[in-house]
């Protein structure tokens, strides 16, 4: 049975902390607990009377036009959307039938070769490029989803060899992606479903609209491209501009999709993310994967059935970014891969430079430019500082004209696309940027000759500014240049742990790449690549979907154990993955490290977090006994002791301790396993002698580690434990807080 415990919210964002004004009317959702018993209801209608008159009991008579329903979710939990004052809001959170209220906020998008580097690294050996998706629901080797609309002529999204629809798909299937009413029925499809795009709450309005008149199509890019990265079929000769030519696929090919249209050029309302969330699980998808940032208002969703992946964020590199969060969440970090655009640097001298950039320049080594610091083109009354940075209306376009002009990055408000602007206002015939983090992350420029250099580079190029009376450089096309080491590198932007939501579970759980992905692309765009969590995400699902292929018994907790498990910490040059600063990577920045999609077939263990787990991570953050029951559906009585210390104890692949205090006695950690090897297996762990027995009668066994803190310093201490019988093994990692 697929069951959806809907989310709690509530008590993430409270009506207090709202910006809606108390007296102007704003979208919120109404959650009112679990379906009873998680099927489709039978009467809906009835459903709606009820909501209506619910409103009506809050909302004033005069203001009668606002007893409306934007969204009636009572497929896999009840509630309802509506615009409501918070004061009305706050009144409607008391009815009995009422679980909480919250405001309804607009989420943002996270936004060829990755699969294989993938594959080259430890993947399943079945070749080609990569590609991407966005809000994708996903369903592996079946049906899968997305919710941001995608582009369905894309040769990414072919029918070609898709075999008949599953009998156990609930939802409509269609093959008419321009009509609004997708109902046609198609005995073989890739695209299974694509509904228009849900009603957005128009603000203080009484009415709801449905952006972009209800079109399904994407109309961003962002849904194609992570879709086509996830569940793309394969398509020869794929490049951009002839740049990464080769074959591009998505990590599932044999998969399919369903899209659900929940995002628009202005973002994505949290009440059409949940309704295409109650639309995808009733309709049977397996996979959800979710590239938008979804932050405390989904923090503590989960649905039991369907594996949720979801993007970890971009606001790296510092510490306690990390969103999405819960622990029935798989969340991910972004990583490069081994393949980079590079955009060489010819300066007068005959030193040639290597610089990382997409650029399409008609600049040759022949043929030089003048060449001139920012700090130098400054307009008239402009600081230095702000001229080398190419703030905008900095440069004069005097000096500036005809001239390649270098910019540093030391303010990071002026982003690249900015400073490019500036340049090219000035009449710059190019522009180099120096810049030590960004430069790992290709900015595409277009035919505007750029290039980014780290700061050895850079104190080469102002150095020969300053030696020469005429400076002159050029900025050559670029070109891709594959097997780059070291690689996978931590993401500069790629958020970090500890978990916002509580530092007792370790986040992000895992990364996959997430720099300079291509893919799919809607016309009249031409699909460059994309970096972000975005993109690393999709890549998570794809694997995941093909996982679920093989072992299409696993539960959503076996799945995401077997992918942390067989996750590897380590570079294709052999070493420990490093973040862009050259640093060892944590595992608050890496999770249990680099998708392994082959090695995921045969963990030998699996941690398996039941629904008990998660409700008890409810008990132990705080949530109120009557609302976890509310949620839970039924009867389900939180332990007496429950505190945040014990959130370390739920059964998850990974292990994280909060606090321990090393003046008191060592603190245990109890895990239990379940073998999905061989019957008669014994694994060995690698820290100490300890063995794990497993017999043709026993499929579970639990141990205990211990983490005594008196020897050591404070602040974050990270490890693992690996076991292993010879063949298979799963390492599960930790971090321990001293305090």
């Amino acid at each position: 049975m697929v069951w959806l415990l809907p989310l709690l919210s509530f008590a993430l964002a409270s009506l207090a902390t709202s910006a809606i004004s108390k007296q102007t009317p704003g979208p919120y959702v109404v959650y009112m607990g679990s379906s009873t018993d998680g099927a489709r209801e039978r009467n809906p209608g009835s459903s709606l009377s009820s909501h209506l008159e619910m409103l009506a009991t809050v909302i004033p008579r005069e203001e009668g036009e606002r007893v409306f329903v934007g969204h009636s979710y009572h497929k896999t939990f009840r509630g309802f959307s509506a615009v409501l004052t918070e004061a009305e809001a706050r009144r409607l959170s008391g009815h009995p039938g009422v679980v909480s209220v919250f405001p309804d906020r607009v989420l943002q998008l996270h936004t060829t070769r990755s699969w294989a580097f993938l594959e080259a690294e430890a993947g399943p050996g079945r070749g080609g490029s990569a590609v991407e998706l966005q809000t994708t629901f996903f369903c592996p080797a079946d049906n899968a989803a997305s919710s941001a609309g995608i582009w369905p002529e894309s040769p990414s999204f072919s029918d070609a060899g898709i075999g008949a629809v599953p009998s156990r798909w609930r939802g409509p299937a269609s093959r008419d992606p321009i009509s609004r009413n997708l109902t046609a029925t198609a005995d073989r499809s890739k695209v299974l479903h694509q509904p228009g795009e849900p009603l957005r709450p128009t603000g203080n309005a009484s009415r709801f609209r449905a952006d972009g008149a209800g079109s399904p199509r994407d109309t961003v890019g962002h849904g194609t491209h992570t879709a086509s990265t996830a569940a793309g079929a394969v398509v020869f000769n794929a490049s951009y501009y002839g740049l990464a030519r080769g074959v591009a696929k998505g990590g599932s090919p044999s998969s399919r999709l369903a899209v659900y249209k929940a995002c628009s050029a202005g973002g994505c309302a949290s009440s059409n993310i949940l309704k295409a969330i109650d639309d995808a699980v009733d309709d049977g998808v397996d996979i959800i994967s979710i590239s938008i940032g979804i932050s405390s208002i989904f923090q503590s969703d989960f649905l039991k059935g369907v594996l949720v992946v979801c993007s970890g964020g971009n606001d790296g590199p510092d510490p306690y970014t990390v969103i999405n969060s819960a622990p029935w969440i798989l969340t991910v970090a972004a990583s490069s891969i081994d393949r980079t655009f590079q955009s060489s640097i010819v300066l007068g001298n005959g030193n040639r430079l290597k610089g990382n950039a997409i650029n399409f320049s008609n600049q040759t080594g022949s043929r030089l430019h003048p060449l001139i610091f920012g700090g130098d083109a400054a307009s008239d009354f402009t600081p230095v500082f702000e001229a080398s940075n190419c703030y905008p209306g900095s440069l004069d376009s005097e000096k500036a004209a005809g001239k390649i002009v270098v910019c540093v990055e030391s303010d990071p408000t002026v982003t690249r696309r900015v400073k490019k602007l500036v340049a090219e206002g000035a009449g710059a015939s190019g522009l180099i940027v120096i810049d030590n983090v960004e430069k790992g992350v290709s900015f595409d420029s277009g035919t505007f000759p750029f290039s980014e250099v780290g700061k050895r580079a850079g104190t080469q190029i102002l150095r020969y500014i300053n030696s020469t009376r005429s400076p002159r450089a050029s900025i050559l096309p670029s070109t891709d240049v594959d097997l780059f080491k070291p690689a996978p590198v931590v993401a500069y932007f790629s958020s970090r742990g500890p978990g916002s939501l509580t530092e007792s579970i370790l986040k992000p759980d895992i990364m996959a790449p997430g720099v300079g992905i291509l893919a799919a692309s809607v016309p009249p765009a031409d699909g460059g690549p994309a970096s972000g969590t975005s993109m690393a995400c999709p890549h998570v699902a794809g694997t995941a979907a093909f996982l679920k292929s093989v072992r299409p018994r696993w539960t959503p907790s076996m799945l995401k154990s077997a992918l942390m498990t067989t996750a590897t910490t380590k570079n294709n040059v052999g070493r420990t993955i490093t973040s862009v600063f050259g640093e060892r990577a944590s595992y608050h920045e890496m999770g249990a490290g680099e998708i392994g999609p082959l090695r995921a077939v045969n963990p030998g263990i699996v941690y398996e977090t039941a629904a008990s787990d998660y409700l008890l991570f409810l008990c132990y953050h705080g949530y109120k006994q009557q609302l976890i029951s509310a949620v839970a559906g039924g009867n389900f009585t939180c332990p007496a002791n429950s505190s945040d210390e014990l959130i370390s104890g739920i059964n998850y692949p990974s292990i994280s301790v909060a606090k321990l205090d090393p003046r008191r006695p060592p603190r245990a950690v109890t895990r239990t396993v379940t073998n999905v090897g061989p019957v008669n297996a014994t694994y060995a762990a690698t820290v100490s002698p300890p063995r794990l027995s497993f017999s043709g009668r026993s499929r579970r066994a639990a141990y205990e580690v211990s983490f005594d803190g008196s020897a050591a310093g404070k602040g974050y201490h990270f490890g693992h434990i690996t076991w292993s019988d010879g063949v298979r093994s799963a390492r599960s990692v930790f971090a321990v807080n001293v305090i």
